[in-house]
């Protein structure tokens, strides 16, 4: 499930410095989001600790599927590709017809 994103506020290093106690206390109570610019780029973040455990879930389930994605690719090494896209383009055609049927037999109900 995605949140809604929390308000966002942009300061450059030098403001951010300067109000760093007031923009944790925000953060904290808050849960905003702080972004801090450095030579007119945006280059860091103040993130609330709930902010940064969804961000390290996120992390840690992009690793699980490019681990799988590799596991997968290590599976096929040996089948040239055209032959997998020859088998994925097969396997698309049969699910669009059986969403097809699906589609016509709850709309002929």
């Amino acid at each position: 499930m995605i949140e809604a994103t929390a308000p966002s506020d942009t300061l450059d290093v030098q403001s951010a410095r300067e109000r760093l106690d007031e923009i944790v206390e925000r953060v904290r109570r808050d849960g905003d989001r702080v972004e801090i610019e450095a030579n007119g780029k945006t280059a860091a973040a103040i993130v609330s600790i709930d902010d940064l455990s969804r961000l390290r879930q996120l992390d840690a389930r992009r690793e699980e599927a490019f681990a799988a994605i590799a596991k997968l690719s290590d599976a096929f090494a040996d089948v040239p590709v055209e032959e997998l896209e020859r088998q994925v383009a097969l396997a698309l055609a049969n699910v669009r017809a059986r969403s097809r049927a699906e589609r016509a037999g709850v709309a002929g109900s």
